[in-house]
């Protein structure tokens, strides 16, 4: 409940590499959006078990993978970083590509910083100006995929969320060109195709995942199948 959350999405510097980090049998959204959300629960009277934590995911928006509403796109999950042990354990286990950091919000004059910090390197840092919390609620469902034990899974996240008015990313850094993670970049000039700060977006974790296909080499191609797994959305 009411986590602090900066959630958005952008235009890459290379869509081929971005594109690249979809598996085969999945299509990336056509001009290659990267996601992330960078959300910090600070109580843990916020959660029902979890704890306190802090939390950055990105991945791959894709096309053809709708969340429940039939609308709002789903997303291939390529980087999930958090500071508790315990939220790792439950994402490893469901297929999140989950890694050991951190991720902080702070005020720094008339903006806000989310860092995220993987093994105590700074990966990434986004400057975002907001105003006050609206009136307005953003309710619904994301979806997301992951591979499990070689397996396609989806898995649907309800979120209820109060965004602020006034919202404009300033600036999206990628610090470390040597990591994997570089590959998601913005371009430059930035590109934001969506995105809000919410300072209270509550949210649930799936009971349960959905199989959607094999992720199995086809025999004397080493390519994944592709039409065996869209069919089953």
């Amino acid at each position: 409940m009411n986590s602090r959350s900066l959630y958005f999405s952008w235009l890459p510097a290379d869509p081929d590499a971005v594109a690249a980090l979809v598996p085969p049998g999945l299509r990336p959204h056509p001009d290659r959006q990267v996601f992330m959300n960078q959300y910090v629960v600070d109580d843990p009277t916020q959660t029902s078990g979890f704890g306190s934590y802090s939390l950055a995911y990105l991945g791959v928006t894709l096309a053809d993978v709708n969340a429940p509403d039939g609308v709002t796109p789903g997303g291939w999950w390529t980087h999930y970083v958090t500071s508790s042990e315990q939220v790792r354990s439950y994402a490893l286990a469901r297929g999140a590509p989950a890694l050991a950091g951190s991720t902080t919000i702070e005020s720094r004059r008339e903006s806000l910083v989310a860092e995220t910090d993987v093994d105590g390197v700074t990966m990434i840092r986004a400057q975002v100006r907001v105003g006050e919390t609206g009136h307005a609620t953003h309710n619904g469902h994301h979806r997301y995929l992951t591979a499990l034990h070689g397996q396609l899974v989806s898995s649907i996240y309800p979120v209820v969320a109060e965004p602020v008015e006034e919202f404009e990313i300033e600036s999206v850094e990628f610090l470390e060109p040597e990591h994997p993670i570089y590959a998601l970049r913005p371009e430059n000039p930035l590109t934001i195709a969506w995105g809000y700060y919410s300072p209270r977006s509550s949210f649930a974790y799936p009971g349960g995942l959905t199989v959607l296909g094999a992720l199995e080499p086809s025999p004397g191609t080493g390519a994944w199948p592709s039409g065996a797994l869209l069919d089953r959305f």
